[in-house]
């Protein structure tokens, strides 16, 4: 059992990288056999999630220490070590890409009918490199992880997407790499400043906090946190840096949009609060008020967009510029409750949008249409489908009792009693009418797409969910129950590092900050 605990999360990281040389293994000895290739990415997969509910066992929620570490020397010289570890905040999303791995191979089972062994390859290797950024507190293996994210969904967009898929690829690699080099260059001159040999995140964020860097003043911070928010903006993506999201998941198979939207977003309102906030606090403060008003002007403008959508993918596509805004506007009000509903919506978000792309996908696989002109009465021959679609909607809107309003009514909550931005209660107010809107897209959405006539006559003989189907749905609907009837199982565990990583933004010393805007105060 200590073997387990001290080697965990490198075991989460390289077992999908293990089940590719298995399969390699078992193609050269028994032939190629997409059935067995499929059996075994799942079960491996399946073995990571099982695996990964041991950090809950073995979590404990009362320190903002690190667990789970592993620290060993990688390249002595440059002062780059492989260490691994995770904290209230990054716990949960290795959960969740755990979770939603196995669900997205499940969920395309019958739906990739064209180099079956290529399309698990790289849905393995992606998931090796989504978990490794998440637990990565060396910026060298942050940084080489955060790479190697990037080639597994550039192919799987370009190789199984749709008929754009060329287009949406190289855009995806585009705008990820132009932010990867920001990044590399913030990195390098970070290690620079730090100026002892080393890239460990928790010894810079240490010097941060205790005041040891004399180099890094506040004009200094905001050229390093503009480096590195630039890369977690069009990550996440933030208004208006948003623009290859829709071609992306409209392009995507259904598998590959799962994943960008679960867990691969995540990673940008991640990088936020672990490097922005934690290593620049000033800076974060500096830039507050203008990012605040990206993210209200995202969440608007993502909802008004989804609204107008004849697509049902690029509808939900935008509905996630317009959610994750509210992450971004949760985590720079540095209070509590804004960072612990930021941390919370990510997983809401994960867990109710991936759902959809898959509902999505089971009436594309019978249709092979998403637009919502199609469709109607749809509850007539599918009222399972229905019921599923239904309940993933309310969810997405936010109704109470369910996951998307816990974290909402947080990250909202946060921004309202904010004392550290001007003015929060226009930017509470202005978020809160996403809400309404989100309410208004999906609602309506709904009504065409399974309400009234089933006049279309390639829809009058539909086939309503498999049991594989309602298999693969049934375990993201229970979350979103257990989700927003039990917040505090989740919310326990988060806590103390959400505090930890607030108070370092609020302790920052702020000279030069109030000349951003008059009415700033701390």
């Amino acid at each position: 059992m200590n073997f387990l605990r001290e080697n965990l999360l490198t075991i989460l990281i390289f077992l999908p990288v293990a089940a590719v040389g298995l399969m390699l293994l078992h193609e050269s000895f028994w032939g190629k056999n997409d059935e067995t290739q499929k059996k075994l990415a799942l079960g491996f997969t399946l073995l990571n999630f099982v695996l990964s509910l041991v950090l809950i066992a073995g979590f404990k929620s009362d320190t903002t220490e690190l667990q789970f570490v592993q620290n060993v020397p990688w390249i002595k010289s440059l002062g780059i070590n492989y260490h691994v570890g995770v904290d209230g905040i990054s716990v949960w999303l290795v959960i969740l890409t755990t979770i939603l791995f196995p669900i997205a191979i499940l969920g395309s089972w019958n739906s990739i009918h064209k180099r079956m062994r290529e399309f698990l390859f790289f849905m393995l290797l992606l998931e090796s490199g989504v978990i490794g950024v998440f637990v990565s507190f060396d910026l060298f293996l942050f940084y080489v992880f955060w790479e190697v994210m990037l080639i597994p969904m550039y192919f799987l967009i370009g190789v199984w997407g749709g008929e754009r898929r060329i287009y949406a690829a190289v855009k995806f690699v585009l705008y990820t790499m132009v932010g990867s080099l920001l990044m590399l260059a913030g990195i390098i001159a970070l290690y620079s400043i730090v100026g002892q040999n080393t890239f460990d995140m928790e010894v810079i964020t240490t010097a941060v906090r205790s005041g040891q860097l004399q180099n890094l003043d506040v004009n200094t911070q905001r050229w390093l946190f503009g480096a590195f928010a630039l890369a977690f903006f069009i990550k996440v993506p933030l208004f208006p840096f948003h623009t290859w999201l829709p071609d992306a998941h409209v392009e995507a198979p259904t598998a590959g949009s799962v994943i960008l939207a679960g867990v691969l977003l995540k990673m940008g309102t991640y990088g936020l609060i672990r490097f922005n906030l934690s290593m620049f606090p000033a800076a974060s403060h500096h830039y507050a008020w203008i990012i605040e008003i990206l993210a209200v002007i995202g969440i608007i403008y993502g909802a008004l967009v989804a609204m107008v959508q004849p697509d049902l993918k690029k509808l939900i596509a935008y509905s996630s510029v317009s959610h994750l805004g509210f992450v971004v506007l949760g985590i720079f009000a540095f209070t509590d409750q804004g960072i612990q509903g930021a941390v919370y919506q990510m997983l809401n978000h994960g867990v109710s949008t991936g759902a959809l792309f898959l509902l999505v996908g089971v009436i594309y696989d019978r249709r092979h249409t998403r637009l919502i002109s199609e469709f109607g009465g749809l509850a007539t021959p599918m009222p399972v489908y229905a019921a599923f679609f239904l309940w993933v909607t309310f969810s997405s809107i936010g109704l109470p009792l369910l996951n998307g309003f816990v974290g909402e009514f947080l990250t909202l909550l946060g921004t309202f009693t904010s004392v550290s931005i001007p003015h929060p209660y226009l930017y509470g107010t202005f978020a809160t009418t996403g809400i309404i809107w989100s309410a208004c897209y999906m609602l309506w959405m709904y009504q065409r797409v399974f309400m009234g006539e089933n006049s279309n006559p390639k829809n009058q003989t539909l086939t309503d969910l498999s049991l594989r189907e309602k298999f693969v749905l049934t375990p993201l609907l229970a979350l979103t129950l257990f989700m927003g009837v039990y917040p505090m199982y989740f919310l326990r565990r988060t806590e103390a590092s959400a505090k930890e990583v607030q108070q370092t933004v609020v302790n920052a010393p702020t000279e030069g900050i109030a000349s951003v805007s008059p009415t700033f105060k701390k």
